[in-house]
C-alpha cells in the first residue's frame, strides 16, 4: 500500500509540476535547443521518478550511440518505467513517438506536445505517415527520435511483433537506427499495475544499424536486424 501510494504521489505531483513549467515557457516563447530547459525537464522528470519509486538505473553501451548525428532509439516496451529509464539514460536531445490517446491526459498531454513529441494516431494511416514526416524532418534538424518498436506495453514481459512505423522512419529520415532493450522493467512495474517493485532497472544500448540509402523496401529487413540485436541484447520472445 505504501508503495502505490508513493507511485501516485509522485506520478501526480511530478506531471503537474513538471507538465506546468513547460506549458508556461511554451507559452512564454522559450524555443527548443539541445540541452535546454526542454531537455533538462524531461530527464529531470524521468530521474525523479525513478528515485521516487526506489529504483537504480544502469545504462550499457552508451558509447556504442553515434556522436554527432541523431539517430532513431528502436526500443521494447515492457512498462512506465521504460520511459523514465529512457529519459534519464539515452544521451542527446530526444523525443517519443508517441500514440494520440495521451494527448488527453491533463497536464501531460499538452506538455508533451508542447515538449515536439511527435503524436501518432493509429487509427489514421494518414494521419500515421503525416506524423512520421513531421518526426523524420525533426530527426534530420538534429533530435533523436525513440520509438518502441511494439507499439504497445507487453503483457507478459515477451517481446510482441513489431510494427512497421519505426523502420520507415529511420529509412526517411536517413538516421541510424540504435537497437535498445528495457531488462527487468517488467519485473519493477507490470502493466495495469499500481505497485512498482523496488530494484535496479537496466537499459542496454547495441550497436547502430545505417539506414543511409535505403528505401521503403528494406522496412522489413531492418525490423529483423533490430529483433535480432534486441533479443542478443537481453528481450525475451
Amino acid at each position: 500500500m505504501i508503495r502505490t501510494l508513493r507511485y501516485v504521489a509522485a506520478t501526480i505531483g511530478l506531471t503537474v509540476y513538471y507538465g506546468t513549467r513547460v506549458v508556461v515557457a511554451a507559452m512564454s516563447g522559450v524555443r527548443q535547443q539541445r540541452g535546454g530547459l526542454y531537455d533538462q525537464i524531461q530527464w529531470s522528470y524521468g530521474s525523479r521518478l525513478l528515485r521516487a519509486t526506489r529504483m537504480e538505473l544502469v545504462v550499457e553501451g552508451l558509447d556504442r550511440v553515434p556522436t554527432g548525428q541523431p539517430v532513431v532509439f528502436v526500443s521494447n516496451h515492457l512498462s512506465w518505467v521504460d520511459i523514465w529509464g529512457l529519459l534519464t539514460g539515452l544521451p542527446g536531445t530526444i523525443r517519443f513517438v508517441f500514440k494520440k490517446e495521451l494527448s488527453r491526459v491533463p497536464f501531460l498531454g499538452p506538455a508533451i506536445n508542447a515538449m515536439g513529441h511527435i503524436e501518432i494516431d493509429r487509427d489514421n494511416r494518414g494521419s500515421a505517415f503525416a506524423s512520421y514526416d513531421r518526426a523524420a524532418a525533426q530527426i534530420r534538424a538534429g533530435t533523436s527520435a525513440v520509438v518502441f518498436a511494439e507499439g504497445t506495453r507487453s503483457m507478459t514481459g515477451k517481446l510482441l511483433p513489431f510494427k512497421k512505423g519505426p523502420f520507415v522512419l529511420a529509412i526517411a529520415a536517413g538516421a541510424p537506427i540504435v537497437p535498445v532493450v528495457c531488462v527487468d522493467t517488467f519485473e519493477r512495474l507490470p502493466k495495469r499495475s499500481i505497485s512498482p517493485r523496488p530494484g535496479t532497472v537496466t537499459i542496454r544500448i547495441g550497436h547502430p544499424i545505417p539506414t543511409a540509402g535505403l528505401d521503403y523496401g528494406a522496412r522489413d529487413r531492418l525490423a529483423a536486424e533490430a529483433r535480432a540485436a534486441m533479443l542478443a541484447l537481453g528481450a525475451v520472445e
